[in-house]
C-alpha cells in the first residue's frame, strides 16, 4: 500500500537538520516495498523553518511541503496534512522525534488488515517513557486515564500523535479542534464511530532539539472541555457524525 508520513512543523528550524538526518533514512529503507511521499506542513512559522523544509523538497522529490501563512496549531496542520496526503496509510509523528522514526516499520505492521488505525503507547504496560518532565507525564496519562474510563479501559494511551490512520478513515472522521486536542479527539471520535484501534507498546523520549510548544493550563482546559462533552454524550447516547466523503 502507499504511504504518506505527515509531519507538522512549527518554528523548528534548530530542529530540522536533525530531523532529516533520522527520517530519510527510514523513508529510503521503507520505499524499498512501497511508494513513500513525506509531507511537511509548516504551520505559520516565524523563524526560517519553512526555507529549511524547502530546501530539503528541492532535493528530493519524495518531499512536499504545505505551508499556512499563519499559526493555526497542531490539530489544524495535521488535518492539513491529511487533506494533502495521497497514501492509502498515514503516518503523523512529531518533528521533534520524541517517537523514533525508526518506530515506523513497527508501527505499520500493527496494521492488518482488520485494524483501521495504530497508536503509539508509552503508557501501555510494555510501553515505557525516557526523560520526559513530570509534570508533562501528570498532563498525558492523566489525560489518558480519563479517556479509557470514558470510552475503551484497554487502551493504554490517547494522547500520542505517533500513529498510523487509514486514508478512509481520516477523511471520515471528524475533527474541530485546533490545537493539542486534536489527536485525543480524533481517537475517541474514530472509537465512537467503530472503528478498530491498535497499540504498539514504545518509549516516548524527552526533546533533544529546540523548544516545546506546549502550553500547559490551555491544554488541560481543552481536554476537561472535550471529556465534558464525551461524558453527556455517553449519557445521552448522542454519536459523531462522520464527515462528508
Amino acid at each position: 500500500m502507499t504511504l504518506s508520513i505527515i509531519i507538522p512543523c512549527y518554528n523548528e528550524a534548530e530542529n530540522v537538520e536533525h530531523l532529516a538526518a533520522a527520517l530519510f533514512p527510514v523513508v529510503d529503507e521503507l520505499a524499498r516495498k512501497q511508494s513513500v511521499e513525506v509531507i511537511l506542513v509548516d504551520d505559520g512559522s516565524r523563524d526560517d523553518t519553512l526555507a529549511r523544509l524547502q530546501s530539503f523538497a528541492a532535493r528530493r522529490p519524495d518531499v512536499r511541503v504545505v505551508r499556512h501563512s499563519r499559526n493555526r496549531g497542531l490539530g489544524a496542520a495535521l488535518r492539513t496534512g491529511y487533506a494533502h496526503a495521497r497514501g492509502d496509510l498515514m503516518v503523523t509523528t512529531d518533528s521533534d522525534g520524541t517517537y523514533p522514526f525508526t518506530e515506523i516499520p513497527r508501527l505499520l505492521a500493527r496494521m492488518t488488515p482488520h485494524v483501521d488505525i495504530v497508536v503509539a503507547s508509552p503508557y501501555h504496560p510494555h510501553g515505557g517513557v525516557e526523560g520526559v518532565p513530570h509534570y508533562r507525564l501528570i498532563l498525558s496519562k492523566g489525560a489518558s486515564l480519563l479517556y479509557r474510563v470514558l470510552l475503551r479501559w484497554d487502551l493504554h494511551t490517547y494522547t500520542a500523535m505517533f500513529r498510523a490512520v487509514r486514508r478512509e478513515v481520516a477523511r471520515l472522521t471528524p475533527s474541530k479542534a485546533n490545537g493539542f486536542l486534536m489527536p485525543a479527539e480524533f481517537l475517541a471520535n474514530a472509537l465512537r464511530l467503530g472503528y478498530h484501534v491498535a497499540e504498539l507498546p514504545t518509549v516516548l523520549h524527552v526533546r533533544r532539539y529546540g523548544q516545546s510548544k506546549a502550553r500547559v493550563t490551555r491544554i488541560i482546559l481543552a481536554h476537561l472541555r472535550f471529556q465534558m462533552q464525551l461524558l453527556g454524550d455517553r449519557l445521552t447516547g448522542r454519536k459523531p457524525h462522520p464527515r462528508e466523503a
